[in-house]
């Protein structure tokens, strides 16, 4: 069981229906204690830091002033690196904007940047070779903490890189500023970058000319970056994944949480689930922002942190396979394995109606009228749940979803079935395909889509849909935003399901989120 405002841990629990899968669920524990013990792991940490900001970020100033404000967040940097090396981390991630902050103008930020070298000019290693660059004061530190401390350190800062005018995507000015990941090995040496490339109003920042697949490879894994905004579309991370092999996403984020469907933790945990890697995601705390949740999420497990109780930051230590698919349970592949196998094998046309429709009209059996509301921005078409237990569907553009479900804990609460199938075009333009099984914010259906944060209502759900996106997230949020996984989910039948049994939290949301990326050029 999970509590709010701590770091907590969830498993995967195995529903087993037929006689083969009480084999397979014998099998899955004799190899859980025989085998899993040869599973390789390694020891990461996150920190989500309750970043200094400034208030004057608007303001012109000097570059020394930069570096004494920097420095009072670098300072708490430094006590988390020797924290985490004193039990064992071999790499920390810490979270976007956590140096210099954030709400700069372009004039504004410019201070703040150190200069990075192109990568032509590399190798480099800023604690050794302190006077090679100028304003690279935050780099050099940077480089002596993972060098003093004998691990990977992972940081999100500003930077700035002069550009030329023969460019016809170098500003104005004749610079970029970029968001920018860097790290750093265990000897100091700079490793890896990468230039954030989905921003989200930001304004002193610039859209790197290229695409960056930033990957690095240590003794125990090979890893990849991308930044906060990012998870939300297709490059670079989801090419990371298929073209580039990378089983290990560090993920610094300064993320502001948005329920039913969009908190932090609970799209991190979904990514890891959807694309059976191990994510390391750090993001700042201020509760006052609606900024907390991070976590170490592999496939099947995960350590997070959501507080939005104190103002304090908190470091997170883990164990994390090498191997995330190691971590699966023999048999289990109605997860992740057979995804997109299965996805590419089934016919993709949306423009029939599902056999499960044809089989509830044909049985006679009715449900309420559906009703449209506001959710995430985007005008869902909804179905309520009347009844302790039954069988609903709800159809919009191709999409129809599907459910059966059965409370266990009454209480006086109204949950809905929603349908999405459409271009997000608020904070950003992309399209999706979502079902979504959410508890409305009253007992009124114009609260349903409203964020929630608490349910007594408990249940066990089998939710499914036709959805033409292979790309689907699987979500489950429980009261007081603790994260439950599903016992089963994957492709059959052509659609996507996911199955839980018995939640013991009351369920806030449950949803297949699908990001539809082929989509977004032609709906743009």
């Amino acid at each position: 069981m999970s509590t709010h405002g701590m770091s907590v841990r969830d498993t995967t629990h195995y529903k087993t229906d037929m006689g083969f899968k009480v084999v397979m669920q014998f099998l899955c524990c004799w190899y859980t204690a025989h085998v899993a013990k040869a599973i390789q792991y390694y020891t990461a940490a996150v920190y989500e830091h309750h970043a200094i900001l400034n208030p004057n970020s608007t303001h012109l100033t000097s570059r020394e002033f930069a570096l004494e404000f920097m420095s009072k967040n670098l300072d708490i940097y430094e006590q988390q690196v020797i924290a985490a090396a004193e039990r064992g981390v071999e790499i920390i991630v810490f979270p976007e904007d956590g140096i210099h902050g954030f709400n700069y103008s372009r004039a504004s930020i410019y201070p703040y940047l150190d200069y990075l070298p192109p990568p032509d000019l590399l190798p480099w290693n800023p604690c050794h070779e302190p006077d090679r660059f100028q304003d690279t004061e935050v780099l050099k530190r940077l480089s002596c903490m993972a060098a003093k401390s004998g691990l990977f350190v992972v940081v999100n800062l500003g930077t700035k890189r002069p550009c030329e005018s023969l460019d016809p995507k170098c500003p104005p000015d004749g610079r970029y500023h970029f968001n920018t990941d860097v790290v750093f090995s265990d000897k100091g040496a700079l490793v890896a970058s990468y230039f954030k490339l989905n921003l989200y109003f930001e304004f002193g920042f610039d859209t790197p000319p290229d695409v960056q697949y930033a990957v690095f490879d240590t003794h125990f894994g090979r890893f990849g970056l991308f930044t906060c905004f990012d998870i939300l579309f297709h490059e670079p991370v989801v090419n990371l994944i298929e073209k580039y092999q990378v089983k290990h996403l560090l993920y610094p984020t300064a993320w502001m949480n948005q329920l039913p469907l969009l908190s932090s933790i609970q799209i991190q945990r979904a990514f890891a689930t959807s694309f059976n890697v191990n994510i390391l995601a750090a993001n700042i705390h201020h509760k006052t922002l609606g900024m907390t949740g991070s976590g170490i999420f592999s496939p099947s497990n995960s350590s997070y942190h959501y507080d939005m109780d104190t103002e304090q930051g908190h470091l997170i230590v883990a164990k994390v396979p090498v191997n995330p698919s190691e971590e699966m349970c023999p048999g289990h592949d109605e997860k992740v394995s057979s995804k997109y196998s299965d996805f590419m094998n089934s016919a993709k046309s949306c423009d029939q109606m599902d056999k499960t429709e044809h089989f509830m009209e044909s049985q006679g059996k009715h449900q309420e009228a559906s009703f449209h509301g506001r959710m995430m921005y985007d005008n869902f078409t909804f179905i309520p749940l009347k009844d302790n237990e039954g069988e609903v569907h709800v159809c919009a553009g191709t999409l129809c979803c599907y459910l059966s479900y059965q409370k266990h804990k009454l209480a006086d609460e109204l949950y809905a079935l929603g349908v999405f199938d459409g271009l997000h075009t608020v904070h950003g333009t992309y399209s999706l395909q979502i079902c979504a099984l959410v508890k409305c914010g009253g007992l009124r259906t114009e609260t349903c889509g409203q964020e929630v944060t608490d349910a007594n209502s408990t249940m066990s759900f089998r939710l499914w849909g036709r959805f033409t996106t292979q790309y689907i997230f699987p979500m489950i949020v429980t009261s007081q935003v603790t994260l439950q996984l599903p016992d089963h989910w994957g492709w059959r039948d052509q659609n996507c399901y996911m199955e839980k049994t018995r939640l013991e939290l009351g369920l806030v949301t449950a949803a297949l989120y699908g990001r539809y990326y082929e989509r977004d050029r032609i709906l743009h």
